[in-house]
């Protein structure tokens, strides 16, 4: 996926070295896997900008301890938020370690990915 004016970074989610490549960005676009519940493969993209990830994901928005929804507002806080962060959450299934993606989830990335790409079209 080579856009030109887009970089592409993957990260663990551990959210302090999320802050710290999204510090000085105009725009941010994080893809994570979530389990709020929803079905597999459900896409959730959320404008964070000037607003906290809804509750209704909580915590379970990450796996991780300290992951996409804590570095949002810990950068909100201090004051790194990048321009515009968009969020997309992809609804996984099963989130052992080792596990491949189910059927439904590999709809949902590939239909994230398309969506993302549009996105960014209208913004490069």
């Amino acid at each position: 996926l080579a856009l030109p004016g887009v970089t592409i970074l993957e990260q663990s989610g551990e959210g302090t070295s999320l802050i710290a490549v999204w510090e000085n960005a105009a725009y941010v676009i994080v893809v994570d896997a979530v389990q709020s519940g929803a079905e597999p493969g459900t896409i959730h993209r959320l404008d964070v900008t000037d607003k906290p990830i809804p509750a209704q994901y909580g915590s379970r928005f990450s796996g991780h301890a300290f992951g996409v929804a804590g570095a949002v507002e810990m950068a909100r806080l201090l004051g790194k938020l990048p321009g515009r962060l968009i969020v997309y959450g992809i609804e996984g299934l099963a989130f052992a370690t080792g596990q491949g993606l189910s059927v439904g989830v590999e709809r949902g990335v590939e239909t994230a990915v398309q969506q993302i790409r549009q996105e960014l079209s209208t913004i490069v």
